[in-house]
């Protein structure tokens, strides 16, 4: 007869787990605030490299310690802001589509992220004909995937990626220039998000709501340190140190957020999601039901 002290305790109903993932980033070796096409980047503003390479160390090194893949692209000189890497392009299961940049300080990074997915071997990688910024503006989750509009994608866009991953999209207005991507007003936590509302045009607001009854709601004080900005596995939620409100919100919700110093990307506009490209493996995200580890 089993011991009850060697007895396994029932798992707790809705908890969740971490699912290893596979990112891709870059790391920051020309990062420098030499343009401003976003309200964050200021050219008067001395960006300290050596800073930002350590905590772009320290955000590898963290994906790396709670069980993750992480694989780094190559950049180039003249492509400052190429260490957000989530602005390249979108891969799901087989199939990928790189990156058209808005801005013309950017255009070239398109190529460069394209040349590595095709070493994917995917099955289906196009160069996107529509204006758009990648996971900066696509964010997938297990129903669909939402799509940003307003400042850097075309709602072209949307249709583009809809008709290549064969995966309903559904689109949102961005209208603060502050939060210029949808990454940086916008979480996906597994079957849920967290998210600014007001970021959005009243009608996005409005269905996100209406998709999202239990989302997390930011506050105007964790949205503007870039605190959305962040990466869920499924239970542990990496994002900037400075969104502490949203970080105990996360746990109150049975995640486990592991903060992170971003200050010196902040500079540009960036944070945890912006150095961070998924490579989806599967049409859709596990399931969260499992227990929670540690």
């Amino acid at each position: 007869m089993t011991s009850v002290a060697t007895l396994r305790a029932p798992e707790p109903s809705g908890a969740r787990r971490s699912v290893p993932r596979r990112y891709l980033m870059c790391r920051p070796d020309h990062f420098e605030v030499r343009y401003a096409i976003n309200p964050w980047m200021d050219t008067t503003a001395p960006v300290d490299r050596v800073l930002a390479l350590a905590q772009w160390e320290t955000l590898r090194a963290t994906y790396e310690r709670h069980g993750h893949r992480v694989e780094v692209i190559a950049g180039e000189p003249g492509l400052p802001d190429m260490v957000f890497a989530a602005n390249g392009g979108l891969v799901i299961g087989d199939r990928a589509l790189s990156a058209r940049f808005a801005n013309a300080e950017r255009i070239a990074e398109g190529p460069s992220y394209h040349r590595w997915m095709a070493g994917l071997g995917m099955r289906s990688l196009v160069a996107a004909i529509e204006i758009n910024e990648g996971e900066g503006d696509f964010a997938v989750t297990p129903r669909h995937i939402l799509a940003g509009t307003g400042f850097r994608t075309a709602s072209a866009a949307h249709r583009e990626v809809e008709s290549h991953f064969e995966r309903p999209v559904i689109s949102l207005e961005l209208v603060d220039p502050r939060f210029y991507h949808l990454d940086t007003a916008l979480m996906v936590l597994g079957d849920t998000i967290a998210y600014y509302p007001s970021a959005f045009a009243p009608a996005s607001a409005a269905l996100l709501a209406e998709l999202y009854p239990g989302a997390v709601i930011a506050t105007s004080e964790d949205a503007n340190v870039l605190g959305l900005n962040g990466v869920c596995d499924g239970y542990h939620v990496f994002l900037s140190d400075r969104a502490v409100a949203l970080a105990r919100q996360l746990e109150s919700r049975g995640y486990s957020p592991i903060g992170v110093d971003m200050s010196e990307l902040l500079k540009a506009g960036g944070s945890v999601k912006c150095c961070t490209l998924e490579i989806h493996c599967g049409t859709s995200e596990p399931p969260q039901s499992s227990e929670a580890p540690e």
